[in-house]
Formats: C-alpha cells, structure tokens, sequence
C-alpha cells in the first residue's frame, strides 16, 4: 500500500522542480482523509506543491484537499511532515497549473503593484482597545488590540493559540499566524475597511 502511496506522488516531484516556489502568506482551510476540516496557514507555494502551518498533520501520501484565499480549491498529497504542518505536492491539469502560476506571481507581486490585499497596511490603534477573543472551540477570552490593520492586528492576551489557529476578534474572523513576546500576529480571513474596523473597534487613531 506505502508503495502503491509512492508511485502515486512521484510524478509530482518532477512538477516540483519545474516552478520556483513564491513566499506567501495564504490562509485557508483543509481536509484530511478523516473529513475533519482545519484552519491553515500557506507559507510558500509552487504550481506542483505548498507548504503549510497546520494545527493537524497526516501521514506522507494521505490526500488533502484545500480551499485556498484568492486561489480557491487545491488537492494533492502529503509529501513530507515537519513541526507544525506539512508539504504537499499539487495535483493538477496543465492548464491548472498555468493559472496557478499566474495566480502566484500576482500574489508574489501584489506589494510591489499595490494593490489594496498588500500586507503592508498602515498600522492603526483603536482608542478603545479591548475587545473578546474566541477560539474555534467557543472558548472567549478578554484581550487587548495592541494594533491593527485592514489585513491583521496585534493582540494581547492569556492565551498565545499556536500558529495556524482560527480565531476570531470582535466579530472579525481570522488566523494566528506568529506568537511574539507580548501576545499573537492575527491575519483577517479577508481585508476590512476602515469603516469596519471602527465599527468594531471603535474610534481608531
């Protein structure tokens, strides 16, 4: 059966070599062979493969589906495991993975085009930064917005969740994506508006 897993992916590894992988920051979610979806986090990225920070990892050759931000759905197979997620090789039509690679050189290039997804945003702090933290599991915890930003923000709080982790802020859904000294990076499952912002966050300076 391992094997049989084997031959299956080792096509893909000649796709792999083919394309330059692009540092991104992608959130999404996947599936794994137990139908459990999960919160993930695309850290670089290739037509033939991605690698990602994921609260759950399967073993090499399982399949994965994902549903990708500003991509949309990928399917392949896991390649290799390491601390906090995996690799996948990407299953694909040539055709696919043309898009793909124009999708990823957009992505690549946005900050440089500046286009409003850009990471970049100015930082902002709201005049009243305290708000509720909830987890995916419901939990809610108080916590304090050092921060934020059309695309993330920086919070304070009891808890540091993993990388990788759905969270979501006020009433702003989103992806842990670093732990620093002082609280978490948080990365907005999609950009927010100033007007939003202040409706949740009130005044912002």
């Amino acid at each position: 059966m391992q094997g049989a897993k084997n031959a299956a992916i080792m096509p893909l590894s000649e796709e792999k070599r083919r394309f330059q992988r692009v540092r991104v920051n992608i959130l999404g979610r996947y599936m794994l062979p137990n139908k459990r979806e999960y919160p993930c986090q695309i850290v670089d990225m290739s037509p033939g493969g991605a690698r990602l920070i994921a609260p759950a990892i399967g073993e090499i050759g399982d399949r994965v589906v994902a549903y990708l931000d500003h991509i949309g759905r990928v399917e392949g197979q896991i390649t290799r495991l390491f601390e906090g997620g995996f690799a996948i090789s990407v299953n694909a039509t040539a055709r696919k993975r043309d898009k793909l690679a124009a999708q990823l050189t957009w992505l690549a290039n946005r900050g440089e085009l500046g286009l409003p997804e850009d990471r970049r945003h100015n930082r902002l702090v709201p005049r009243n930064p305290f708000t509720e933290m909830t987890l995916s599991d419901g939990r809610n915890y108080r916590c304090k917005v050092l921060d934020l930003s059309m695309s993330g923000a920086a919070v304070a709080c009891e808890v540091t969740p993993a990388p990788g982790t759905e969270v979501t802020i006020g009433h702003t859904r989103g992806v842990v994506v670093r732990q620093m000294d002082n609280g978490i990076a948080i990365e907005f499952a999609t950009v927010q508006t100033i007007q939003t912002l202040t409706d949740q966050f009130g005044q912002i300076n």
